[in-house]
């Protein structure tokens, strides 16, 4: 039985086809898809019922996510970052006072940033420089993020920070709420560029400067284990985020195939329908494999959230969906021949779009890392001076 969200996602998801093009074409942010997801109760599906969400579970939203990505991977991505990472990691750990203030805003349409990544710290995200240091019942925040996915149009952000006290002493890493409406940015807050990408056109990724930015500590979420290893905790609500970013992979190769299909059915060559040839009926056999096992993959990943999906399966997930929904796509376009190279059919913007999700939320080199460190039992990756602890070490660290 169909869930209810997805069969609306489904029912929205012809809409968001036939407008896929336009956002793409103008670089413009999908503010009418977005509109159509708040009325439709698809931005912040996994926040708890008190709050106003639906409360949603991972695999569901990873359901939804596949219809709308079949259809336009820039809504799809919007509805990820709405119902995963930054959001899911202030409903796990933030206070009271933090989930009611948040909540409506992503109800109402706002897709959180997450902003972790700097100039210098890409993978490396624990090098990252900037800091918030102590003052008096606030913290000054001062540094550079950059390739933040919705800055210029985002309004709530997590912005990690190595955490200062008064003296100085760094406390570890931490991550704070910051609301910085686009129109009327706090002192402190500003939005640079944005880079011209090869894909995803319509979502602005872009430079953030924090300049003696001013925020008071009750905006400071705190795992339970402390600002000490706190990160680590908040990262795992990044597993969310991958198993979503993995979810609009397969969700593309999907539609891509889906189109491919139809159009072997209807072409004919040689007097039959191309679907007659065996060559591309194989072509067709090996993408429908390639799809069904990443979706078995991520709903896997999905199924394990406690309260975040496991890292390695998580990792596990996003890497075979992001790479097979690159050969997949390719496939397709290949079986509309010249036509397909043009922009008279989708398959050229999917292609597009779909190349990003190697690279974005952990590059394929990083996860086969993580997938590696699980399967073997090692701490991964490497620290600064090349160790890598032995397995009976990790338990005690």
């Amino acid at each position: 039985m169909t869930h209810p969200l997805v069969a609306k996602a489904q029912a929205l998801a012809p809409k968001f086809a036939d407008r896929a093009a336009h956002w793409d074409k103008t670089r413009s942010y999908p503010w009418p898809n977005v509109q159509d997801l708040v009325e439709a109760g698809l931005m912040g599906m996994t926040i708890p019922t008190e709050y106003g969400g639906q409360g949603a579970d991972y695999l569901t939203v990873t359901e939804v996510v596949e219809e709308i990505a079949r259809a336009c991977t820039l809504t799809a991505r919007i509805v990820v970052e709405a119902n995963m990472g930054g959001i899911s990691a202030v409903m796990a750990y933030g206070t009271h006072e933090q989930k009611t203030f948040c909540a409506p805003i992503v109800l109402d349409g706002d897709k959180p940033a997450i902003c972790i990544t700097e100039p210098e710290a890409g993978s490396a995200a624990t090098e990252m420089q900037t800091t918030a240091s102590k003052q008096g019942d606030s913290y000054i925040l001062n540094g550079t993020k950059h390739w933040i996915t919705g800055g210029g149009v985002s309004k709530l952000h997590l912005i990690f920070a190595r955490v200062l006290d008064e003296r100085g002493a760094e406390q570890g890493i931490g991550g704070f709420i910051v609301y910085a409406d686009p129109e009327s940015p706090p002192p402190g807050f500003n939005v640079e560029g944005r880079e011209h990408t090869m894909g995803l056109c319509g979502m602005p990724e872009a430079t953030l400067r924090f300049k003696d930015l001013e925020v008071h500590e009750k905006w400071l979420v705190q795992p339970p284990s402390g600002l000490a290893r706190g990160f680590a905790d908040l990262m795992n609500a990044y597993n969310s985020q991958r198993v979503g970013a993995g979810t609009i992979a397969m969700g593309v190769a999907a539609g891509a195939l889906d189109r491919a299909k139809d159009y072997l059915r209807e072409r004919q060559q040689f007097g039959r329908p191309l679907a007659e040839f065996q060559g591309l009926q194989w072509m067709i056999a090996d993408a429908d494999i390639q799809i069904h096992a990443a979706r078995l993959l991520l709903h896997e990943a999905a199924r394990s959230s406690d309260p975040f999906p496991d890292m390695a399966k998580a990792a596990r997930a996003k890497l075979f969906a992001s790479e097979i929904a690159i050969q997949v796509v390719n496939t397709a376009l290949q079986m509309f021949g010249a036509r397909g190279y043009s922009d008279a059919e989708p398959l050229e913007r999917m292609y597009r779009d779909v190349r990003m999700f190697t690279i974005g939320g952990g590059t394929a080199q990083i996860l086969r890392t993580q997938v590696a460190g699980a399967a073997l039992g090692i701490k991964t990756p490497q620290t600064r001076d090349g160790h890598i602890p032995r397995p009976d070490r990790i338990a005690a660290e």
